[in-house]
């Protein structure tokens, strides 16, 4: 059985959403990520939960590849989009997408998603507006401001005393 679809039942019985499950090498070591989501983000006890309960489903299916490391976390902040859903959440948010243009190698755009459908996104930048297939889409994610939140939480510190 592969490992998704042991993953898979675990993660949605405790009402979140499996967004990856790779099993690859890492520094040498085998290693089994499980990326998972929800509404309204994750807190490290949800975590800590469906991590033991996806250890305890691999071990009744017999999942032995021998000794791995089993890493559970959330997308984070600067998460990758990979499938319209995802690309749908998103949208209103700061992303940098690269696009495969023919014979022209690839382009890189910087601003905001500003909508997503089955076929395709729409990026808005400084310069304009551009509508992306998704079959044309090299990688893409969201851009967190760092700068802009730092500023934000010392305003809120300053304005607390």
């Amino acid at each position: 059985m592969e490992v998704e679809a042991m993953v898979r039942p675990v993660v949605e019985a405790a009402g979140l959403e499996l967004v990856d499950a790779t099993f690859s090498r890492d520094k040498g070591r085998p290693v089994l990520r499980v990326i998972v989501d929800c509404d309204g983000g994750l807190d490290l006890d949800t975590i800590g939960e469906v991590s033991e309960r996806i250890r305890r489903r691999l071990d009744l299916e017999g999942f032995d590849p021998g000794p791995y490391a089993l890493e559970v976390s959330s997308p984070g902040v600067e998460r990758a989009l990979r499938e319209p859903r995802y690309f749908a959440r998103a949208v209103g948010s700061p992303v940098r997408i690269k696009v495969r243009s023919p014979g022209a190698g690839a382009e890189v755009f910087v601003g905001t998603l500003a909508g997503a459908d089955e076929t395709s996104i729409r990026i808005a930048s400084e310069s304009g507006e551009r509508t992306v297939p998704y079959d044309e889409i090299a990688s893409a994610r969201t851009v967190f401001d760092w700068a802009a939140d730092l500023r934000a939480r010392a305003r809120e510190k300053g304005g607390a005393r």
